[in-house]
């Protein structure tokens, strides 16, 4: 249910939309990209908010290590441990058993493809239907490793916040000439490599729809415009509870009645192509 304006009597109104009742998995978001349908994220860490997001509709849930400045206090994502992410991985899970739920590896956690898988097996134990890890072509042997043992992996390209001591802040990536060929490049390499998703944060929105467009599998995007198959917000950023919100990102419960409106609104703006607007997007 979801604030949709004022009747004749001046009190709001809420519009009916659709609880997922089947499981998300990959072969539905494959199926959703080859109809042109988008599909709806959201990055949250609890139970509860877990249960709304599979009342609202939403394809997937990121429990990203976002975790550590949204919820723990942290300046960065540097500082979250694998039992941090396995217990807001296990407690998502508890709430919702529809979305397709996709766990972070945390910093250092597949520096090297063995590492990667046995942090990957516990990530999937916990209950996840996939990982992430934050990466470019250095990736392909981990990708391959993981894929060719049934780990699903979601490739995480752009502004990589794990690299934030590299890029000397939170910063656009692909920009130049020479940094949008490597994104490109880099999705192309893991995709190959077998990559089922590729998430694109933080780029200028035409490379973003040429990478969804180059792309067998779906690509997600975080402030890279309104062409990639799906889009991700942080759930304090939907509910306001972020101090200095980033440009990308929108407040949807000034728009509605509650936590759940808020939540289907922004699944209703998405797949109407609503959000992204264009103050939300880098060029």
């Amino acid at each position: 249910m979801v604030y949709s304006g004022n009747n004749d009597t001046g009190k709001a109104e809420r519009v009916n939309t659709p609880a997922l009742k089947k499981q998300v998995t990959l072969r539905t978001l494959r199926k959703m990209k080859a109809q042109a349908e988008k599909f709806v994220t959201v990055a949250l860490y609890d139970a509860p908010m877990a249960a709304m997001a599979k009342k609202s509709g939403v394809e997937v849930v990121l429990v990203g290590d976002s975790l550590g400045m949204t919820v723990l206090g942290f300046d960065s994502t540097i500082p979250v441990t694998m039992e941090q992410m396995i217990y807001h991985v296990e407690a998502v899970r508890r709430g919702n058993d529809k979305s397709l739920i996709i766990g972070d590896l945390p910093f250092m956690s597949y520096a090297t493809p063995d590492t990667a898988m046995e942090n990957a097996a516990r990530v999937m134990r916990a209950g996840a239907n996939m990982i992430k890890i934050e990466g470019g072509e250095w990736l392909q042997d981990t990708v391959k490793m993981l894929s060719d043992r049934g780990i699903p992996v979601c490739a995480h390209l752009g502004l990589t916040p794990q690299s934030v001591n590299k890029f000397g802040g939170f910063r656009v990536q692909g920009r130049t000439q020479e940094q949008s060929e490597q994104i490109t490049k880099d999705a192309i390499a893991l995709e190959k490599a077998g990559a089922d998703l590729v998430l694109l944060e933080c780029v200028p929105q035409a490379l973003a729809k040429d990478i969804t467009k180059a792309l067998n599998v779906p690509t997600i995007g975080i402030g890279a415009g309104r062409d990639t198959d799906a889009q991700v917000l942080v759930i304090n950023d939907i509910l306001g509870l972020t101090e200095h919100p980033p440009k990308f990102s929108k407040n949807f419960l000034v728009e509605t009645l509650d936590i759940p409106g808020a939540l289907t609104k922004y699944t209703q703006d998405v797949k109407s192509g609503a959000f992204p607007h264009d103050d939300n997007i880098f060029c």
